[in-house]
Formats: structure tokens, C-alpha cells, sequence
């Protein structure tokens, strides 16, 4: 019976992908279902969440630009928002206690404020969960939303620190000294190889960091950010976070089914969490308000916005501190637990409709642009190109050389990772920050002299919004994209694209025909083969 919950996990996060719905709202109703069948929730289930979100907060760390966090729109939109929402919350709630709703007659301004600040806090979980299977974590909005997540993060240390009491150990000051341990790290990571000691490189880094901060009494969740950080710009980040991809996934399913386990909710409280559900998209106007009044772009503003309007498990941390030190009821418990749950399915069911719904209402929103964007907003493209390669991992920039040596600088590459484009421009490289889910961009753009657009990206559903971005444009040319799993090919076909290549089946032959130029077959090849 210990592991019976990854049965109902797995039938429950099937049946859910079945009818074309995020798996984690299967793993919330798993959670909640068992616990309804009187199954309790062992120790295993609470280790499996935690490492889960440790290693999420380590591969965040990976992926994350120091540098972003200083930007205005980041540190003044996080505290902004916390601010004004709290303050909208508190004034919310007292309302509600004078017309005598259940549950908020006992709240007083205390903890009124306590609620407010703790529904103030985005998922982290579940906005990374959003992004990493969109394939929209380096994209501009992505990023933008990370730095938010690791704002509020910085402000729950500090709340947990005073509520608790708790000071930080004086040795915590030697933390600092962490950046010059860094090329130790480096070195490590490098000699680590490419087989199983490199995910386990990133379990001992990143549990290493836990356990080193959670000894100087700072939160530990935080030390495996800031490892992630001090090896960001390492050459094999890369790799490390992809090896850690499934180990994480797996683990995080843990802390979903967990949140069904916090109580049994009874219709009373359920119709409080609505009433907190409900408050939602006062969350998302809220920030897209004030990224708007930060001089962001529309679609930008709009797509932050819409991936942090939701509540965080954070929110449950600070109900279990409340009820220890007598401030909330037990119920508030469940109550909160519920609104969480239920602000996971909205996100997850909204924000696979983002762009399409930016399609639709482009013009509302363009028009609460203000007149000065962000120069980091402001995207130069090229002229006289006429290939297009969008997405420069590694099969992009292999695909990007191999045409430049044909064709020169006819053909130009596009990518949504700021910091590989930047890295990319110095080495003379002709490429160019954009995001090809952009409306705004393709209509900005002259596509008249594109011939060929290639689409070397690893996710079907950005390649297929592309395509459909391009026909929106009135792109007369052809494109060319690649399939990873035999199943994806005729639904890129179905999408309007002009040419399929399956991944694995090109590189064999590439490498087939490459190794029989090294005995001089190169000529005689078709002759082989009708033999």
C-alpha cells in the first residue's frame, strides 16, 4: 500500500493526457481521490515532493541570468504587485467578514493580512511546469517570469526568518565565499563525463546546497537556487539540466499528489476556495498593469501575466506557520489547499490557449503599450535574407553553418534565448532575437524575400504555432521542419509544413554518407544501392 498512489497517479494523469489535459491536474485529483479513500500519506510521498522541488529550484538556478534579477520590471514588478495585492486582499476580506461570510467572520487584520500576503506568491512549480513543456523558459516573457518567481522566493526567506524567528547562523556569512569554491564546481562538472556521474553530479550540487544552507538556518530550497546559479554559465549547464529533466518530473508528481493530502474538504470550503479562485484574474491585471506601466511590450506584459496568475504552495507554508502560532483555524488549512489546487487547473488550462488568444485580442492589448519600450524589447532584423533557420540548439546551428557554407549570408538565424543570441553576434555569427510564437514580430516583418524557413525546435506545438503564425503573415515560401518521434510526422504535414525530416533517420544517413567518402564511394553511391 505504500506505493499505491503511483497507480492512481499514473491512471489518473493518463486519463487526463487521453483528452488532451495537462497530466499534473490528473496527479491534484489522484491526491485527492485517495485521500477521500482513506489512504494516508507516508514519509516516502513528502521526501519524493521535496527532493522534487529542490531539484526544480537547482535547474532554475542553471537556466538563470544573475543579471536579470536587477532589471526594474523584475524586482519592481514582484514588490509592486505583493503590495497592491495585499493591500486589495486585506480590504477584501474584512469586507466579507462584515456581511458574515463563513470563515471570514473570524478574521481579524492580522490575519486577514497573513492570507492576502500568502495568496500574493506565484507557483513555482507549476509556472516552470507551464513554461519547461511549452518550451518558452529562455523565451522573454519566460525569463521575466523566473526572475518574478525568484523575487518572491527572496521575499519568503525573509518573511520565514522574522515570522519563525529564526536569525540566520553568523556562519551564513561565509555563504559569499561560495564564488570562489565556483571553479572547483567548474572543474567537477567538466571532468563528471556525459554518463550517469553527471545527474548525480547534480543530485549531490544541488542537495549539497540544500543541506549547506539549511545548516547556517536559511532556508535550503534556496541553496539549491543559488548552486544552479553559480554554475549558469558553465559549458555543460546545459546538458546537466537535461539530465535531470526526467528525475525531476518524476519527483515533482510527489508534490501535486501531496497537496490532495492535506485535508478533506467539505462543500463549505470548497465554495470559499472558489470565492479565492475567483480573485484570480484581479492577480493577472494586477501584473499585467503594472509590466505595462514598466514600458514592456503587450504580448509580453499579457503572457507574464497569464503564467503568474495562480496560487503558490508557498501559501501553504504560511497556513502551517499561522495555525501552529494560533492565527488561523485548521480549516483555513484545507481552504487554502483547495484554492491552490484549483488555481493549477486554471493556469494549466488557460495558458495552453495563450497564443491563440493573443491572436484574437492583439489589438486590445497592444494598445496599453506605452510610447517607449525597453531597448531590450526592441528587435533588429535583417535584411536580403532569404533562408531562415529559427532555433540554434544544436541542430539549428549545425543546420545555420552547414547553409551558410553554401549560401553565405543569405541565410540568418533567429532565436529566443537573448544570451545565445548575444553569444552568438559576437563570434560575427548573422542571427537575431526573436520569438517565432511573436505575432507582433511576423507582422512586422517583410517576409517577401524569405524563400525556405527552417524550424529546427524540439516541441511540435511551437512548430506548428509558427507555421500558423507564417501563413497569418502571408509567407509565400517553403518550410522545413524536424520530427523527433515517427508519430509527429503527419501532424506537421497537417500543419503546413512543406518537408519533414525525422531527426534520427537524417543523421544516420548524414553519417552514413559522410564515412563512405572516407573509401571513396562517394560517386558510386546509387550504384550500391540499386545492387
Amino acid at each position: 500500500m505504500d506505493f499505491i498512489w503511483i497507480v492512481f497517479a499514473f491512471v489518473c494523469g493518463y486519463a487526463l493526457r487521453l483528452i488532451d489535459m495537462p497530466p499534473l491536474i490528473g496527479y491534484l485529483f489522484a491526491g485527492f481521490f485517495l485521500h477521500f479513500l482513506g489512504v494516508e500519506a507516508d514519509a516516502s510521498l513528502k521526501t519524493l515532493a521535496d527532493l522534487g522541488i529542490t531539484l526544480m529550484l537547482f535547474t532554475i538556478g542553471l537556466k538563470l541570468d544573475v543579471k536579470d534579477l536587477f532589471k526594474t520590471e523584475v524586482w519592481a514588478g514582484t514588490l509592486s504587485h505583493m503590495l497592491l495585492w495585499s493591500l486589495l486582499g486585506i480590504s477584501f476580506f474584512l469586507l466579507l467578514a462584515t456581511l458574515s461570510i463563513p470563515y471570514f467572520t473570524d478574521l481579524d487584520l492580522q490575519s486577514a493580512a497573513l492570507i492576502s500576503f500568502a495568496l500574493s506568491f506565484s507557483s513555482t512549480v507549476c509556472i516552470v511546469k507551464l513554461l519547461e513543456e511549452s518550451g518558452e523558459m529562455k523565451t522573454r516573457h519566460g525569463q521575466l517570469a523566473i526572475g518574478v518567481l525568484v523575487m518572491q522566493d527572496i521575499v519568503a526567506v525573509l518573511f520565514l526568518a522574522s515570522a519563525t524567528g529564526k536569525v540566520p547562523s553568523v556562519w551564513a556569512l561565509a555563504l559569499f565565499g561560495l564564488v570562489f569554491v565556483r571553479p572547483v564546481f567548474n572543474h567537477m562538472l567538466m571532468r563528471a563525463g556525459h554518463g550517469e556521474l553527471l545527474p548525480l553530479a547534480g543530485f549531490f550540487l544541488a542537495f549539497g546546497g540544500y543541506e549547506l544552507f539549511n545548516l547556517v538556518g536559511i532556508k535550503g530550497d534556496l541553496g539549491a537556487l543559488i548552486f544552479g546559479m553559480l554554475l549558469s554559465s558553465h559549458p555543460k549547464a546545459s546538458e546537466l539540466t537535461k539530465s535531470l529533466l526526467s528525475f525531476k518530473d518524476i519527483f515533482l508528481i510527489g508534490f501535486f499528489l501531496s497537496i490532495g493530502f492535506t485535508a478533506l474538504p467539505s462543500w463549505s470550503m470548497m465554495g470559499i476556495a472558489t470565492i479565492l479562485a475567483i480573485l484570480i484574474p484581479l492577480k493577472y491585471i494586477l501584473f499585467f498593469g503594472i509590466f505595462s506601466r514598466l514600458h514592456l511590450r503587450g504580448r509580453t506584459s499579457y503572457l507574464t501575466a497569464l503564467a503568474l496568475s495562480n496560487f503558490s504552495e508557498f501559501g501553504l507554508i504560511v497556513a502551517y506557520l499561522c495555525v501552529d502560532n494560533g492565527w488561523l483555524s485548521n480549516e483555513w488549512l484545507v481552504i487554502l489547499a483547495l484554492a491552490v489546487s484549483l488555481s493549477f487547473i486554471l493556469t494549466s488550462l488557460v495558458y495552453r490557449s495563450a497564443h491563440s488568444i493573443y491572436l484574437l485580442y492583439k489589438d486590445r492589448i497592444k494598445s496599453f503599450e506605452t510610447d517607449t519600450p525597453l531597448p531590450s524589447d526592441i528587435v533588429h532584423q535583417p535584411k536580403g535574407s532569404e533562408i531562415l533557420v529559427i532555433g540554434l540548439g544544436r541542430v539549428g546551428k549545425g543546420a545555420f553553418n552547414a547553409l551558410h557554407s553554401m549560401v553565405g549570408d543569405k541565410v540568418w538565424g533567429m532565436d529566443a534565448d537573448r544570451t545565445r543570441i548575444e553569444k552568438y553576434q559576437s563570434k560575427g555569427m548573422h542571427v537575431f532575437y526573436g520569438d517565432g510564437e511573436d505575432a507582433d514580430l511576423w507582422n512586422r516583418m517583410d517576409t517577401q524575400e524569405l524563400k525556405l524557413v527552417l524550424l529546427a525546435l524540439p516541441s511540435i506545438d511551437d512548430i506548428l504555432n509558427i507555421a500558423e503564425q507564417l501563413q497569418f503573415a502571408n509567407y509565400k515560401g517553403e518550410i522545413a521542419a524536424i520530427a523527433r518521434f515517427p508519430d509527429e510526422h503527419d501532424q506537421l504535414v497537417e500543419g503546413g509544413i512543406d518537408k519533414v525530416f525525422n531527426f534520427y533517420t537524417e543523421a544516420g544517413f548524414g553519417f552514413a554518407e559522410e564515412s563512405l567518402e572516407l573509401i571513396g564511394y562517394t560517386q558510386q553511391k546509387p550504384e550500391l544501392k540499386e545492387a
